[in-house]
């Protein structure tokens, strides 16, 4: 497949590694592609006293996502991903790299979902 662009639709940058060593950055495109949610209250817990809501959520359409590029693949996130599973330009980051605490600092692959 050649690419010879990659636009981030995530809020965040994103972080490529090859091994332990960061090789590419792909700063966020300043354009988000969410999925539209509902949500319906059926139900809640109590938590230590605190009555906690449990809601259903249903994801729908997508917002904020360009029509195909020839030779451009969006790395968007995961709930993105499963609502236009009919799209070959479409993926998440995968393999996640993780610092001594735990946090994710990058990725090591993308992904269809």
């Amino acid at each position: 497949m050649f690419i010879k662009n990659i636009v981030n639709l995530t809020p965040h940058e994103i972080n490529f590694f090859m091994g332990e060593e960061k090789k590419i950055s792909v700063q966020p495109s300043g354009t988000v592609a969410r999925a539209k949610t509902s949500r319906q209250a059926i139900g809640s817990i109590e938590l230590d006293g605190i009555e906690l809501p449990i809601n259903k959520t249903e994801f729908g359409s997508v917002e904020g996502l360009p029509d195909p590029e020839h030779g451009t693949i969006f790395i968007v996130s995961a709930i993105v991903a499963k609502a236009v599973p009919d799209r070959d330009d479409i993926f998440i980051v995968d393999d996640a790299v993780r610092d001594n605490l735990g946090r994710i600092i990058g990725a090591r692959a993308i992904a269809r979902v």
